[in-house]
């Protein structure tokens, strides 16, 4: 009985334990970006200025007086990801520090650093955001160059900086380590926010866990929330099985990877924009959209309206749209039905001649746009026509495969392609571009192969 409980309840929590539907792998390439966010801040040339200021709690350096720091150079940084922990940091600088020495005249000392901590990364438990945490800050002297005459003992000297460095160092230096990664951190902030798709509903980014760190990338999993603009969620479907990047990727670039159960949530969003009602009797390279025109094809439209009249066509979208992909190929699939009328003097109703459901596909291109993703469609093929309702008698609905197949090349598709135009949101991290994201689809998936120019 207890094997048979525990068999249950290890069910019931594999059934429950949420998969990722989407995963971002971060190379050195974009983690590199902290050098840049040490140099957007400035934050050196910050602590030096507040080098020579008296901190509240902080006791003077026997020997020296009227501290300064100057000529801060500008850093190098040195990264490399630690795996099972985040990103092992050595920042190298030159500066300049001055001040009164116990002998009473001006000092002047150059030194050449390196700051070394370890840069933890975690998931906030509030905000449930990646967060870098500064841990095991230490600052080694690579070279000292001072102004004290020569002609003083070599040791007396060398204890004197020895010890003043020391004391000033690791409080003016280790600040700046976590205020970059403060700095950083913020560049996170708007990932697990609702962005817009169109006016029908939003996408959030939620990380599934604790972003995972190996030797060559940091992965983060997604379980994206699709809501529409009432409120109800857009479940995922089952992929059938687990979400993996496929290899042959250069090692320590970057990578989004979006698996084709999620792009289907996020189309079902739009999927009562896709209905459509046309009513203009000139559309692209069509013929006229009469009854006389369809009579070519449904002789019993000519019996029943001996007199051309304008048709008008419904199209609406049945089942959520799908989107599938195999290597190389991405395809919409819409289920809907499609209904044609005759127009009738003005102040009646339109009369229906026939209701059809139809299914088709259509091949989809994929591409960036203001840090978008963009859908770009063409008809595939026209895979069934099949008639539920005819106020003109039985016909063969296969004679209308041509007919229909350019009607939604011409009058239908611009009308989705429209649509698509709102784009779907990319997860907003460390101010990343995906303009310049190369593009493949992939088995089930679409790969962004992320780029910094």
């Amino acid at each position: 009985m207890l094997r048979i409980l525990c068999l249950a309840l290890c069910s019931l929590l594999t059934g429950t334990r949420a998969d990722p539907g989407a995963l971002l792998r971060l190379g050195m390439d974009i983690m590199n970006q902290v050098q840049s966010a040490m140099d957007e801040s400035h934050i050196l040339e910050k602590m030096a200025a507040e080098a020579g200021k008296k901190q509240p709690g902080m006791k003077p350096i026997k020997g020296i007086t009227n501290l300064k720091v100057k000529d801060v150079q500008l850093p190098v940084i040195t990264l490399n990801f630690v795996p099972g922990v985040g990103i092992f940091q050595c920042v190298s600088t030159d500066m300049t520090i001055t001040g009164k020495s116990f002998m009473g005249g001006n000092m002047e000392i150059i030194v050449a650093l390196n700051i070394t901590a370890t840069n933890r990364l975690l998931r906030d438990e509030e905000t449930g955001l990646p967060v870098f945490k500064s841990e095991g800050c230490e600052v080694i002297l690579v070279n000292v160059k001072t102004n004290l005459p020569s002609n003083m003992l070599p040791k007396v000297v060398n204890k004197f900086l020895d010890s003043t460095l020391h004391k000033v160092l690791p409080g003016l230096m280790c600040p700046a380590i976590d205020a970059v990664l403060v700095y950083v951190n913020r560049k996170w902030t708007n990932l697990s926010d609702p962005m817009p798709v169109g006016q029908m509903g939003t996408v959030k980014y939620v990380l599934t866990s604790t972003p995972a760190t190996t030797a060559s990338y940091i992965q983060l999993d997604f379980s994206p929330v699709v809501q529409q603009q009432k409120g109800k969620t857009i479940k995922l479907a089952d992929a059938g099985e687990a979400l993996a990047f496929p290899e042959g990727y250069a090692k320590g670039s970057s990578q989004l990877l979006l698996p084709a159960t999620f792009l289907s949530a996020e189309l079902a969003l739009l999927q009562k924009s896709f209905h459509v009602n046309v009513q203009d009797m000139m559309i692209g390279e069509l013929p006229p959209q009469t009854t006389e025109t369809l009579a070519g094809f449904i002789p019993e439209v000519a019996v029943a309206y001996p007199k051309s009249k304008p048709l008008m066509t419904q199209i609406k979208i049945k089942k959520p749209p799908k989107v599938t992909m195999k290597m190389g190929k991405s395809l919409l699939h819409l289920h809907g039905t499609l209904e044609m009328f005759a127009a009738r003097r003005r102040g009646k109703a339109p009369m229906s001649l026939f209701l059809l459901e139809v299914h088709f596909n259509l091949k989809v291109q994929y591409s960036v746009h203001e840090n978008r993703l963009q859908m770009a469609t063409s008809l595939d093929r026209l895979l069934s026509l099949s008639r539920k309702s005819s106020s003109i008698g039985n016909f063969n609905e296969k004679e209308l495969t041509d007919f229909i197949t350019r009607y939604l090349e011409e009058a239908y598709i611009p009308v989705v392609n429209d649509v698509l135009q709102v784009g779907l949101p990319l997860p907003d991290f460390l101010a990343m571009n995906y303009n310049l994201a190369e593009l493949d689809i992939v088995e089930n998936a679409l790969m962004l192969d992320l780029k910094l120019g």
